[in-house]
């Protein structure tokens, strides 16, 4: 079982050595490490070839491109038949790779997850409730917020085949997208082992870059509601539901605010499924 394992990364010069040492020390040894380099304007690709050499494919991007685009060229590049991610602020622990993979070999499914340590600004912290990793038909607990940690999944290359790659319209909230289609269509299988690390409180994460994040899980509910005719009807009603929710709430944040375009963008979401 080879594992391609992508790391998309910019700017990132004092995390990304973690995460790539974080690698190379698993217990299980069939993978290719992709580190897909952003157009760096610091040290980072430099490093990589320093200091990781022949065990790494860089991939350096000619323009800054995003994290979905970045990890969507790792993952055409990859050579193997399982795709796992790494966020290069994060840290797998050395069995994540051959404690999921004892999972899929028992119980087969194309996606699998796992729990995780949570490190905000140098200090061990305790997720909230609404965290709480689940496994099986996770539809319903993905319509509200991201319910699987990037760091932490395992995918079949399959699965991408069907539900398409990360959307690189979105500049944040991409793993929420993809995880919502996948949801759609697949179970999960949830290793209740705590696998990864993931780091938070630092200044260039995502999430601390954009308000009123709740704008692209309406932009990705429309969309999935619009692709999948299909969707079965509890499904389809809870995920109007959601979106009509989160569109009033970004509606009246962007009124208040006196942001006319997103007032307008969520007026046209409102009206198309009232």
């Amino acid at each position: 079982m080879l594992f391609s394992i992508i790391i998309p990364v910019y700017n990132r010069q004092q995390w990304i050595g973690r995460a790539i040492r974080s690698v190379l020390e698993q217990t299980y040894g069939e993978w290719e490490l992709l580190v897909v380099d952003d157009a760096s304007q610091d040290d980072t690709p430099a490093l990589v070839r320093r200091e990781f050499g022949a065990a790494v494919r860089l991939i350096e991007l000619p323009k800054n491109v995003g994290v979905s685009a970045a990890r969507n060229r790792g993952i055409k590049e990859a050579r193997g038949e399982w795709l796992a991610f790494l966020d290069s602020d994060d840290e797998w622990l050395p069995h994540k790779l051959e404690k999921q993979r004892a999972a899929l070999l028992a119980s087969p499914r194309e996606i699998c997850h796992t729990d995780e340590v949570w490190v905000r600004n140098g200090v061990r912290v305790n997720p909230h409730k609404h965290h709480q990793k689940y496994g099986g038909d996770i539809f319903f607990k993905a319509l509200s917020l991201c319910v699987m940690s990037p760091s932490s999944i395992v995918i079949h290359r399959r699965v991408f085949e069907e539900v398409g790659l990360f959307d690189e319209a979105l500049p944040a909230c991409e793993d929420y997208d993809l995880w919502l289609r996948i949801a759609a269509r697949y179970e999960v299988f949830y290793q209740e082992e705590k696998l990864i690390i993931k780091y938070g409180g630092h200044e260039d994460q995502l999430s601390q870059a954009y308000y009123a994040m709740d704008r692209f899980r309406v932009y990705s509910l429309d969309k999935l509601l619009g692709a999948m005719p299909e969707l079965e009807a509890e499904k389809r009603e809870a995920a109007r539901d959601m979106l009509m929710r989160k569109a009033k709430i970004v509606y009246k944040g962007a009124k208040k605010r006196d942001n006319k375009d997103l007032v307008q963008s969520m007026q046209v979401y409102i009206e198309r499924w009232q």
